[in-house]
């Protein structure tokens, strides 16, 4: 028997088991396919942002923010977080309004976030376009190289006892008076669960529990960009924009990761994706209509291959599997969670430690959906 069982082995899962083996507790982890395989995998760096985030998504912000720039530090690796400051530019006149009270929340929630006007937005990005009027500017987000930090969280679990068994997907999850009492592999090995189960394979989760629970939350491929190397670097900052779908970030070898949120094709049989011509195109037209500088920048790669998972309401699902009190279940991080993994995985290492769901946790479950 194992005191904890984890079902999946990308950030998420490979986070909560650091968590729980630095307190000492026993843990298995168990991954269809490699660690980092899934959504934790892929080109470049990922954004850590607060800003333009749901409201109840800032509190476990907040936290990553304080965690993110010594977390490798803890786990014993080189740095993998860079403090850059986020720039979300606006460029229509309309959204100044929506733009001031989002600057208010967020300074609620004790993320320090600025209105700048559009002299200052020039001075801090001089080759922005002149029709960007105005952005929200949080400095404390920044990026971190997602490979190397599951990578870290990994390494650092195995070293504190965790036993990690890749390429070992789960075909069921069995109950017993209302507790998750083992998982069952695709070998047909029974694994009995001594005390809390967490269902955190992302992507897989519907499916894995679909006999259980019927979650409003669908799978998409992302398409990021890289861009090929460039003579100079037209950003400062890690940027977003309010009414376009864009991300932009610098990447090594002067190269940039364009992204924001178009689709790919993803092929279920094959488990790969695909990049869509037209989506690369309009994202790189709109990356022009901001950095006039960058017309005629050539990609060197186009990757829609690692599946994420996306809630109607664009926020994560994170609560008790139905039918019992120890399994755990969370996905649907709609693109964005990484960022709020260094919080969001030490509270639930404390749920399945102490079986008190976390206060900040509370807005992220399925009841939201009930009518």
């Amino acid at each position: 028997m194992t005191e904890f069982v984890i079902i999946g082995g990308g950030v998420y899962g490979a986070g909560v088991a650091w968590w729980l083996a630095e307190r000492g507790a026993d843990v298995r982890l168990l991954e269809a396919k490699q660690i980092g395989n899934g959504a934790s995998a892929g080109p470049g760096r990922r954004g850590t942002r607060a800003n333009g985030r749901d409201w109840r998504e800032l509190p476990l912000m907040k936290l990553a923010h304080e965690m993110w720039p010594s977390l490798h530090e803890r786990l014993g690796v080189p740095q993998f977080f860079e403090r850059l400051g986020h720039l979300l530019l606006i460029e229509c006149a309309r959204d100044l309004q929506m733009a001031e009270a989002r600057c208010l929340l967020q300074n609620q929630h004790g993320t320090e976030t600025h209105m700048l006007p559009q002299g200052q937005v020039r001075e801090r990005e001089p080759e922005v376009c002149d029709d960007i009027i105005a952005a929200l500017y949080c400095p404390l987000d920044g990026v971190s190289d997602h490979t190397a930090v599951t990578n870290a969280f990994a390494a650092a679990a195995r070293k504190a006892g965790v036993v990690i068994s890749e390429n070992t997907p789960v075909q069921s999850i069995e109950t017993d008076g209302g507790r998750a009492s083992a998982v069952i592999t695709g070998s047909g090995e029974r694994i009995e669960v001594g005390k809390s189960l967490f269902v955190l394979s992302n992507a897989g989760v519907q499916g894995m529990l679909q006999d259980r629970i019927s979650l409003p939350i669908w799978n998409r491929a992302f398409q990021v960009m890289l861009t090929e190397p460039l003579a100079h670097m037209p950003i400062n900052h890690l940027i977003g924009h309010l009414s376009r779908t864009l991300a932009i970030k610098e990447e090594a070898g002067n190269r940039l990761m364009i992204s924001g949120g178009y689709p790919g094709i993803w092929d279920p049989v094959t488990e790969t994706g695909t990049a869509i011509e037209s989506s690369m195109q309009a994202n790189l037209a709109d990356t022009v209509a901001v950095y006039s500088s960058l017309e005629g920048v050539g990609i060197e790669l186009a990757d829609a291959d690692h599946l994420e998972s996306v809630a109607v309401d664009d926020i994560p699902v994170i609560d008790l599997v139905p039918g019992t009190d120890n399994a755990i279940y969370a996905t649907a991080w709609s693109g964005h969670g990484w960022a709020i993994a260094p919080s969001v995985t030490q509270m639930l290492a404390d749920w399945g430690m102490s079986g008190k769901r976390p206060e900040h946790l509370v807005p992220f479950s399925h009841e939201r959906f009930s009518a």
